[in-house]
């Protein structure tokens, strides 16, 4: 006797405007699979994930729970149905604290607490603003609130892009506890590694269509490769940009960039590192180590509470985001809801820079604007089909449209925190040379990352913090992901040592 499906969706469309977000998606999931649901950025991935789920819906297609056909009208009712998800973007209303936001979501609470216990957030203040949280506890926050719902099916949309390793680990490990309890899950994500420990199959979509289904087995990547680019994989196709040795960054006797003794709030506490002209420096910590603080100090969100700054050799104290734009020193966030104007169009977006001094607002020079912005789109290759509104392109192009706009105007230091985060493999292989280049022309790069490969894919050294202090500074040939991961525990003395037997930070450059 056949097993009765969890889910199944077939032949799924949906549109927005002249754009077909879904054309032809179908997948099914059995009780006790968790199934990998990949593609492109723009496949039609998360448009999927939000039609099964309710926020969105299908303009064709049918969907069966458990062997009978459902049209979801809204997230409560797919959760009444067994579906619950975790979205790519937190859910939480950010100004209210965490206890309002359960209330909201009718959330019981001794079973969320939990969860988020064994997800590695302890004590958490119930109380505290969602807006003040780290996105790393947010989404912790998000998935914790989904399991106390006792879902038949969990949705995680990128749920690990924004983790650092010893949470995706336990994130992994409720996963499975999932699938031990004969529930199901779907799993969206660009990490290869995560889908090979966690998955049994993967559905394959591209351009919106459905273009294979594959058991999950050595040497798979391959094969799920050629699906999502239409193309066979060229030999090295994965390959990275090629690093620049480190002798070049050394050669440069004044820093573009020179950080010394530097302390911010209470993680944050003594951080010191040059990056020179023409670098693309990494920055390699486990979560709550001190890099974002390091990055709201650099872009002038966070004043310090201790240590200097200085570019080009001279101290600067940025009291406010536009003082460090005023200096070319310019932020990319991982969470590309805080840089972009969802709802204004890509021209819109990119130019914003254009304006910002009062001086300039007046009649609009629209000539000068096009060239520009065009120039940044063909540069980057931003599909602009849906220029209309920035929220309609897929997570990959809105990150390229956070980073047209800086050089468009030009930029004399790049800060990137975690840039690629959720972005797939094509529009990666896009964004590592990007960077490259614009090294080459003069710019420096700091790029923080939670993949520990890109460090090899994309930077010359790699700075790495430990408890608020630089424990190591390795050249991107050495800084392979075992090499880093021991560092980022702060285990950089013998192998087997612990954290208490971390020898001192090399000597600063």
């Amino acid at each position: 006797m056949a097993v009765e499906l969890a889910l199944e969706a077939t032949g799924v469309a949906k549109h927005f405007g002249a754009v077909a977000a879904l054309r032809d998606a179908s997948m099914q999931v059995a009780p006790g699979e968790i199934l990998a649901l990949m593609g492109a950025n723009g496949a039609g991935k998360s448009t999927l994930v939000k039609i099964l789920t309710g926020v969105f819906r299908p303009d064709a297609g049918r969907i069966r729970i458990k062997g009978r056909e459902h049209r979801v009208h809204s997230p409560a009712e797919a959760r009444e149905t067994g579906l619950v998800p975790v979205y790519q973007e937190p859910s939480l209303i950010p100004d209210l604290d965490v206890a309002a936001n359960l209330r909201l979501s009718r959330t019981p609470t001794d079973a969320f607490l939990r969860w988020v216990d064994e997800l590695g957030i302890p004590d958490l203040d119930m109380d505290e603003p969602v807006r003040r949280l780290p996105l790393a506890t947010l989404r912790i926050l998000d998935l914790a609130r989904a399991l106390a719902s006792e879902p038949d099916v969990l949705l995680l949309d990128e749920m690990t892009a924004a983790l650092p390793t010893d949470l995706v680990d336990k994130v992994m490990k409720v996963i499975r506890q999932q699938r031990d309890l004969d529930r199901s899950v779907i799993y969206i994500s660009h990490r290869f590694q995560e889908i090979s420990a966690l998955c049994d199959r993967a559905v394959v979509l591209r351009d919106g269509e459905t273009v294979g289904t594959l058991d999950i087995a050595p040497g798979v990547e391959e094969q799920v490769v050629e699906l999502m680019l239409g193309a066979p994989v060229e030999t090295g196709a994965r390959a990275g940009p090629k690093v620049v040795p480190s002798s070049k960054v050394e050669a440069i006797e004044t820093p573009r960039l020179s950080v010394r003794d530097l302390a911010a709030g209470t993680k944050l506490s003594d951080v010191s590192f040059d990056m020179s002209t023409g670098e693309v420096l990494g920055v390699v910590a486990l979560e709550g180590q001190g890099q974002e603080e390091l990055f709201e100090v650099l872009a002038g969100f966070r004043r310090p509470s201790s240590g200097t700054v200085a570019i080009d050799g001279k101290t600067v104290r940025f009291r406010h985001p536009a003082d460090a734009i005023a200096a070319g020193h310019v932020y990319v966030p991982g969470n590309r809801a805080d840089a972009l104007l969802m709802q204004r169009s890509v021209r819109e977006n990119i130019a914003l820079p254009f304006y910002t001094r009062p001086a300039l607002w007046g009649n609009i020079n629209m000539g000068r604007e096009k060239r520009k912005v065009d120039a940044a789109i063909d540069r980057l290759q931003i599909d602009t089909r849906a220029q209309g509104e920035v929220q309609r392109l897929s997570g990959g192009n809105q990150q390229k449209v956070t980073i047209a706009r800086w050089i468009a105007t030009g930029v004399h230091t790049l800060l990137c925190f975690d840039p690629t985060r959720g972005i797939d493999i094509r529009t990666k292989r896009e964004i590592y040379p990007l960077l490259r280049e614009l090294a080459d022309q003069g710019s420096s790069v700091l790029l923080y990352t939670s993949e520990l490969e890109e460090v090899q894919l994309a930077c010359d050294r790699a700075v790495v913090i430990f408890n608020g202090r630089v424990v190591d500074i390795i050249a991107a040939a050495d800084a392979d992901e075992p090499t880093l991961m021991r560092a980022a525990y702060g285990l950089t003395g013998a192998p087997g040592g612990s954290v208490g037997d971390a020898a001192p930070a090399r000597p600063r450059p």
